[in-house]
């Protein structure tokens, strides 16, 4: 098994450069893969090349391709802890309204202020003010806590409450957004708020990565350390239970935990669904459900998977650019339908 996940990291890995050195190139306007290598290793080393396609490379393509990397795999860590903690493996952080959460809370800041800092040009990785991260969390966890608490009755969480409670939750806070939208006094915000509900890469830049980095790199290690409990989550809450694992408090910590990596990522991309969905699920198959080895394979997925599909939304209608969490949903709406087709009825959870 050690031997498996090795390859499979290696195999990933591969995948990620070379979709990360094809972002680099192509676009309105394409650079050889030669050169693109070229620039970067004139960069690392030193002696940043001068010229247009230079600039190009490390002022515009390449903060993107490394957010659209670090969003990918958080989300898909992130998905993969939802799915553990509710035992459930349609859980997401899209469906289950975390990212909307998140998405709401940071348009309420940007609409209506906190802070100088938070002026109305700001956009999905327009930089590392705090205002925007606190709300987005606050969004996302307010959002966890309301469809855990609305999908329990007598003990048990079912698919079919999981799934409708994260579709309230989604409509409300939809709305709420839309009311936002409407009451938003400048163009500007409206642009921002368009671009929080869609999702999007477009506004990376590089004093914007370091958050959405840190959230990642600790949130990953700190789950990651906690793979045994979330192993034992799979066994049920009375097995767990009888093994020394204090479930209540666990799920309580691994929500904030999750919710906080959430709110950051969503902070800076805007929502965006359904990457936490299926690439959890596909490492599973590939890896097991041991927490230990699918962490690292769902993040390396989720990094190559959300790569791929911003490298789509930049190309498929060039010149015009199409939201990321437009191609994600168009991916991820019939996988969701066709997992949900296949789950039963009563399919649950003791909670």
């Amino acid at each position: 098994m050690r031997l498996r996940t090795a390859t499979v990291l290696g195999v990933l890995a591969a995948a990620l450069l070379a979709s990360a050195v094809a972002g680099l190139a192509l676009g309105p306007v394409r650079i050889a893969p030669g050169r693109v290598l070229g620039i970067l290793l004139g960069g690392l080393s030193g002696e940043r090349p001068a010229g247009a396609f230079a600039a190009i490379v490390w002022d515009v393509r390449l903060p993107r391709v490394l957010l659209g990397a670090l969003v990918g795999a958080g989300l898909a860590v992130a998905g993969t802890v939802l799915q553990a903690l509710v035992r459930n493996q349609l859980a997401d952080p899209f469906l289950l309204g975390a990212s909307s959460g998140a998405s709401a809370g940071a348009v309420l800041v940007i609409v209506f202020g906190a802070g100088s800092a938070l002026g109305a040009g700001a956009g999905p990785g327009a930089g590392p003010d705090v205002g925007v991260p606190l709300a987005a969390f606050a969004g996302s966890m307010g959002a966890l806590v309301a469809v855990y608490a609305m999908a329990r009755r007598g003990g048990t969480m079912t698919t079919g409450r999981l799934v409708l409670a994260g579709v309230a939750v989604q409509y409300v806070l939809s709305a709420l957004t839309s009311l936002v939208l409407v009451l938003a006094a400048h163009p500007d915000q409206l642009r921002s708020v368009l671009f929080w509900t869609l999702g999007g890469l477009g506004g990376a830049r590089w004093d914007g990565l370091a958050l959405p980095a840190a959230a990642l790199l600790l949130g990953t290690g700190l789950l990651t350390a906690l793979a045994r409990p979330l192993d034992l989550l799979l066994a049920g809450d009375e097995g767990a239970h009888t093994l020394g694992l204090d479930t209540g408090r666990f799920r309580a910590a691994v929500f904030v935990l999750a919710s906080l990596v959430i709110g950051v990522l969503v902070a800076c991309s805007g929502a965006i669904g359904f990457v936490g969905l299926m690439v959890p699920h596909a490492a599973r198959m590939v890896v097991g459900a041991g927490h230990r080895a699918l962490l690292p394979v769902a993040a390396l997925g989720g990094a190559v998977f959300l790569s791929l599909a911003d490298l789509l939304a930049r190309t498929a209608a060039a010149p015009a650019e199409i939201p990321v969490g437009v191609v994600t949903a168009l991916v991820g709406g019939p996988f969701f339908l066709w997992m949900l087709r296949r789950s039963g009825p009563t399919e649950g959870v003791a909670g």
